[in-house]
């Protein structure tokens, strides 16, 4: 059972269970699902300013923070507990295109020349790092919503603006792992 929990699930077996907490999560309690509200509702409970976006009723949405928290600690357990030896497999070409690029350490979950404390330190993990961080929280709060929050709930629900929220985050996506992210790499 252990080697079962341990290895990649086939989309055919992840998507629908990420797929019915959308209903699972409406008829509990009509709560909606999204991770980025999160962050909102921390800084509601913890920043005293008298600031309008933070003024609401935050506990109302404690179970979301609940939610997240079981995201940490799921990560942590999986990471530490339930993680797969074995580098990360990635096809023959992929891995010869970011040699190239000088990134050739697969053995964890993210390349460690590109995510690491020595790479932050350069332009190349500055940018991947930090400017993209921003870059994505940013985007989040433009949007309204993360991509969860969006493709998981918002087009289940047959929201529109969730529709082109998707659309452009498939666009940012592909225009990033085409043209953007090699520039960066090269650098």
């Amino acid at each position: 059972m252990l080697e079962i929990i341990k290895e990649p699930w086939p989309w055919y077996v992840a998507g629908p269970l990420i797929g019915l907490t959308v209903p699972i999560l409406l008829i509990i309690g009509n709560k909606s699902f999204g991770i980025s509200s999160s962050l909102r509702h921390i800084c509601a409970a913890c920043i005293p300013a008298n600031i309008s976006f933070f003024k609401y009723d935050w506990k109302k949405e404690s179970w979301n923070l609940f939610f997240v928290l079981g995201i940490f600690f799921g990560g942590f357990i999986a990471a530490h507990f339930l993680s797969n030896p074995n580098p990360v497999e990635i096809a023959s070409e992929l891995s010869e295109k970011l040699a190239t690029y000088g990134i050739t350490d697969h053995s964890g979950l993210v390349p460690s020349q590109l995510f690491s404390w020595e790479s932050l330190l350069t332009l190349r993990g500055f940018i991947m790092i930090v400017v993209g961080g921003f870059l994505v929280g940013f985007g989040t709060r433009y949007a309204g919503g993360c991509t969860s929050g969006h493709a998981i709930m918002g087009l289940s629900n047959l929201q529109w603006p969730s529709l082109v929220a998707t659309i452009c985050f498939m666009i940012g996506g592909f225009v990033m792992a085409l043209l953007i992210l090699p520039y960066i790499l090269s650098l």
